[in-house]
C-alpha cells in the first residue's frame, strides 16, 4: 500500500506539471492567433517547424493560385457537412504552399459549381493561421490518393498526388475569413480547442493516494493491535 501511495502521489505531481504546461501552450497560442501576421515560413526555415512553437501562428503568403490541382478534404463544421478546399500556392521562390481556402458545402463541391471562387490569374496575398500536417489519414479513415478521396490535411501525401515537385511546405495554411468570390470557400472556420482534465486527474490521483495512505495506516493499527 506504500508503493501505491508513492505511485498515485507521482502520478499527481505528473498531472499537475501536465497542467501548467496545458496552460502555458493555451496562453501561447491566444497570443500566436491575435498578434500581427508574419510572413509564412520560407524553405530554409522549414526544418525548425515543430506544432508546439509554430500551429496557429498567423502568417500571410503571397503566390499564384493553381487551381487545377486543387483536393476537397471531407468535413464536418459549424456549418455542416461538406468539405475543405486545399489549393497549392506558388511562390515567388519556386515552393509551393497549401492554402485550405475554406469550406464547401457538398452542392458546390463539383469543379463548375465552384468556378466562381477561383480567383484571377495574378499574385494573391493570404493571410491565416499556420497548422501542421495530418498524416495518415482521419480516424477509421485512411487517404485514397489513387481515387482522390482525402479524409485529412496530410501535405506530403496530397503533394504527390497532385505532382507539386519537392519544395512543398510541411505546413498548410487556414485562411482567414476574407470573403472569397461567389461566397464560397467560407474561411476562417478553424477550431481552437485544447482538451484540458489535467486538474480532474491531478485531483483523482491525489485522492487514490490518500485513501491507499488510510488503508495503510489501518493495517498497520491492526497489526500492532
Amino acid at each position: 500500500m506504500l508503493a501505491l501511495t508513492t505511485v498515485f502521489v507521482g502520478l499527481g505531481i505528473w498531472q499537475v506539471q501536465r497542467l501548467f504546461w496545458k496552460l502555458d501552450l493555451i496562453a501561447r497560442v491566444e497570443a500566436r492567433i491575435h498578434a500581427a501576421p508574419a510572413p509564412a515560413p520560407a524553405l530554409s526555415e522549414w526544418l525548425t517547424i515543430s506544432a508546439e512553437k509554430d500551429e496557429y501562428r498567423r502568417v500571410t503568403a503571397t503566390g499564384l493560385f493553381d487551381h487545377g490541382k486543387s483536393v476537397l478534404v471531407q468535413a464536418v463544421t459549424a456549418r455542416g457537412a461538406g468539405f475543405w478546399l486545399l489549393t497549392p500556392l506558388h511562390l515567388a521562390d519556386s515552393s509551393t504552399l497549401l492554402i485550405n481556402r475554406g469550406f464547401l458545402p457538398t452542392n458546390h463541391a463539383h469543379p463548375l459549381a465552384r468556378a466562381a471562387s477561383e480567383i484571377a490569374a495574378g499574385p494573391v496575398t493570404v493571410t491565416g493561421l499556420l497548422r501542421t500536417s495530418e498524416p495518415d489519414g482521419a480516424f477509421l479513415r485512411s487517404n485514397d490518393p489513387v481515387n482522390d478521396r482525402w479524409y485529412s490535411r496530410d501535405v506530403a501525401a496530397i503533394a504527390r498526388a497532385k505532382g507539386l515537385g519537392s519544395t512543398v511546405a510541411p505546413y498548410f495554411i487556414d485562411a482567414d475569413a476574407t470573403p472569397n468570390p461567389g461566397g464560397f470557400p467560407v474561411g476562417g472556420l478553424t477550431i481552437i480547442n485544447f482538451r484540458n482534465s489535467h486538474l480532474v486527474y491531478a485531483i483523482t490521483w491525489f485522492s487514490l493516494a490518500f485513501m491507499a495512505m488510510g488503508v495503510t495506516i489501518v493495517l498497520y493499527r491492526r497489526k500492532q493491535i
